[in-house]
């Protein structure tokens, strides 16, 4: 049989974490369930412990480190990813290993936003930005993911064991799903369902501050899985404003045969400068990020032998 694990990172959920082991229990008797204690200060980790589940303590703060600990130290067929607050329903992820186990997908998504999760969810500013945060993906990558944030997953091994966490926030989410789309991985997303959390149980993901590090990571990975384009558009925008500078002068120079306003060609130069350094950074780190994806193929085909 192959081995099934599921990963609940938990912070302060005293009030949910046990029914969220019991479920996997009675759908999932079989599978290891790992409950990663990041710093709480209620009983959450006695509590999960207590329903059957391996409690493993996580002192760096913040759901990046949870994932990174739990990906190195857990070794298994297939891993479920949920939140330790109940919002997600334990079937729903059992269907999503269905994917992995059957070797259909190396990381499969559960699509909250196509079902109840804009009325469950109270939080309107939390709606907004999960519509930006998909807008920009899926523009940037040229993807159609429903749900870019959602924190019910299935992963493969290969995923699991290749993948580099980089992030140490809430922004895990956004990392993984441009990782699976840049490696070309196989990725398969089926709508679930979502409830809100119950009264008393409180949010950990403040809408401001974690909202701006995902749109700082979107910005990042574009930089690193896109350097091409990314400098491409950065030299396109400076030689249009080197243009707009210089085209009066030059125009002037024809009619006239004398150069005014030496300060505005001088900016025009600059411009043009810039535009053309960055032109070369594209072309330089597109092959370097060539170079670490054939790495990236030569380190899978290891893996697998």
């Amino acid at each position: 049989m192959k081995k099934i694990a599921v990963l609940v990172p938990c912070y302060n959920e005293a009030q949910t974490i046990g029914k969220v082991v019991e479920d996997f229990k009675k759908l999932l008797p079989d599978a290891s369930i790992y409950v990663y204690d990041n710093n709480s200060t209620d009983n959450s980790g006695a509590i999960a412990e207590s329903k059957g589940a391996i409690v493993v303590h996580e002192y760096q703060q913040g759901k990046g480190f949870v994932i990174r600990s739990m990906f190195r130290d857990i070794n298994a067929d297939c891993y479920i990813m949920v939140d330790g607050d109940d919002t997600y329903s334990a079937g729903d992820a059992v269907k999503l290993s269905e994917f992995i186990l059957e070797g259909r997908a190396d990381m499969a998504i559960g699509d909250r936003l196509s079902g109840a999760y804009f009325t469950e969810n109270k939080r309107k500013f939390h709606n907004i930005g999960n519509r930006i945060v998909r807008f920009l993906i899926n523009q940037i990558f040229r993807s159609k993911i429903n749900d870019i944030m959602t924190g019910c997953r299935a992963f493969s091994k290969k995923f699991v064991k290749t993948f580099p966490v980089l992030s140490s926030g809430f922004e895990i989410e956004t990392e993984m799903t441009i990782h699976t789309l840049d490696k070309r991985l196989l990725i398969v997303e089926i709508p679930i369902g979502y409830k809100d959390r119950p009264s008393g149980s409180v949010s950990k993901l403040s809408t401001v501050s974690d909202g701006f590090k995902v749109l700082k990571t979107i910005f990042n990975l574009y930089k690193d899985y896109r350097p091409f384009e990314f400098f491409g558009v950065i030299s396109i925008i400076m030689i249009a404003i080197a243009l707009i500078f210089f085209l009066p002068v030059f125009i002037y120079y024809l009619n006239y045969g004398i150069v005014p306003k030496i300060p505005t060609l001088v900016m025009s130069s600059a411009f043009g400068i810039i535009s053309l350094l960055s032109f070369v950074c594209g072309i330089i780190l597109d092959t370097i990020k060539k170079y670490n994806d054939r790495t990236y193929e030569l380190i899978i085909n290891i893996l697998q032998k």
